[in-house]
């Protein structure tokens, strides 16, 4: 599978959820247009994340859905997800693409900065992450990304951008004016009820 060129990212809320809940929302989540999913979870067990992973698993590739694993190469071969995202100190994109193989998509945390962005792109990764643009319950003490690192980016950058963090249906449509692809979304999908949260991002993507 590929990483979509447009649409809606959605990264699991895990915390204090149960499996069946967890992938009840991310079904839903799915059902409201999500094309990726991304598995992210701090704090379980790691058998409570090998079993939610590969229930993801199922779920995404029943709808032809590409799963995304946070921050763990190793999980995302055990459950044979279609790729990893990871973040500055999760490992280089050249190993995870020896274990995981040609065909996975890897993404990389970039947060505001374009050479980061640029020596990911050129090291093969399918897709940069920029963020966060606005105050984030998941990530709140992330530093702040600026706008004008996406309208930069999307000049010099060929692989899909992706923008994170506080991005709501009514606030993320500067950010696909100012150069953003994909939208990735924890909160705002998942702190209600998540597929007509999800639905309610689908305009942005059909202006």
């Amino acid at each position: 599978m590929k990483f979509p060129t447009s649409g809606l990212y959605a990264i699991t809320q895990t915390e204090g959820k149960k499996l069946a809940t967890i992938v009840q929302e991310v079904a839903a989540a799915i059902k409201g247009g999500a094309g990726v999913i991304q598995y992210r979870d701090k704090t379980a067990t790691t058998i409570d994340r090998l079993n939610c992973a590969t229930a993801l698993q199922t779920l995404c590739h029943t709808y032809a859905i590409p799963l995304l694993i946070n921050d763990d190469v190793e999980l995302a071969l055990k459950v044979k997800a279609d790729g990893v995202h990871l973040g500055k100190n999760d490992g280089s994109i050249a190993a995870s693409r020896k274990r995981l193989g040609n065909k996975a998509i890897i993404g990389l945390s970039c947060y505001n900065d374009i050479n980061l962005a640029k020596k990911a792109e050129f090291e093969g990764a399918n897709y940069v992450a920029f963020g966060r643009f606005f105050p984030s319950a998941s990530k709140p003490l992330a530093l702040p990304a600026q706008q004008e690192t996406l309208r930069l980016a999307k000049k010099i950058i060929q692989v899909p951008i992706v923008a994170i963090g506080g991005i709501l249906p009514n606030n993320g449509q500067q950010l696909l004016d100012n150069g953003a692809d994909v939208l990735a979304v924890i909160g705002g999908i998942f702190d209600h009820a998540a597929e007509q949260s999800a639905l309610n991002y689908q305009t942005l993507f059909s202006r």
